[in-house]
């Protein structure tokens, strides 16, 4: 009786370590759920479409504007977990900065990839929620110091250097090249936490960083303008895991 007691609280605790293990490896599948905003600037579609289709664990929902940020609001926010910017807008009306913001308070995560640095040139606050700025015209910063515009040059073949190896969005990647599209004269706020910078002139210092904005963890990405990048494995194991950290 003990024997057939034992062999059966053994079978019982074995189903319930398979049962356990099936309910990880369900949690482990589910995708995180993105939504793409996109429009304001062109960009080459088919390989960008690549790109998101291999993003692994990832599901992509693409919005475009001028309706986009109509995703913000309430009743819209639980189709999507992560949202990633690859837009370039120039308008924001009120209500939409308020929709903007109450999805941050809610703790939205972000990733502003590329162009996405440039939106929203007339409204300040976009610069304090990614942690820096294009300026498309000369600025003066927060010390009365004069600066020239930003700048962009295409094709650049440059060295990325990892500021931060440990970082959850950096991890497992060492030092790469790309061929990119750089961005010089931007501003980066000194409050960010830098993931990657380079010594190429033609770029602002620091092109990836952390930013914390109300309840949302936020990563800026300078990198991604074509088919160079999309295809360049770190940079695509750099957006998979910016995506899965801010989630």
């Amino acid at each position: 009786m003990k024997t057939t007691i034992k062999i059966t609280t053994i079978a019982i605790l074995a189903m319930m370590m398979l049962f356990n293990a099936g309910v990880v490896a369900q949690k482990k599948k589910t995708p995180v759920r993105v939504l793409l905003v996109t429009g304001g600037h062109g960009f080459a579609r088919e390989p960008f479409e690549a790109l998101m289709k291999s993003l692994p664990n990832i599901t992509v929902t693409e919005v475009k504007h001028p309706n986009a940020l109509a995703m913000f609001r309430p009743e819209n926010r639980a189709s999507y977990d992560v949202v990633l910017f690859y837009d370039m807008p120039e308008a924001i009306s009120e209500q939409e900065k308020t929709d903007f913001m109450d999805c941050l308070k809610a703790g939205k995560g972000m990733v502003i990839m590329h162009h996405a640095y440039c939106s929203y040139q007339g409204w300040p606050e976009y610069k304090t929620i990614i942690g820096g700025r294009y300026h498309q015209k000369p600025w003066t910063d927060s010390k009365g110091v004069e600066h020239p515009a930003s700048t962009y040059k295409h094709d650049v073949r440059f060295r990325v250097k990892v500021a931060d190896k440990k970082h959850p969005v950096t991890k497992g990647i060492k030092d790469f090249d790309i061929i990119d599209e750089t961005y010089g004269n931007g501003s980066v706020n000194p409050g960010v936490h830098v993931l990657l910078a380079t010594d190429e002139p033609t770029s602002t210092p620091s092109i990836a960083w952390t930013n914390r904005y109300g309840k949302s963890n936020i990563v800026t990405i300078l990198l991604g303008h074509d088919n160079h990048a999309w295809t360049n494995p770190s940079f695509v194991k750099l957006l998979t895991q910016a995506i899965m950290w801010v989630k």
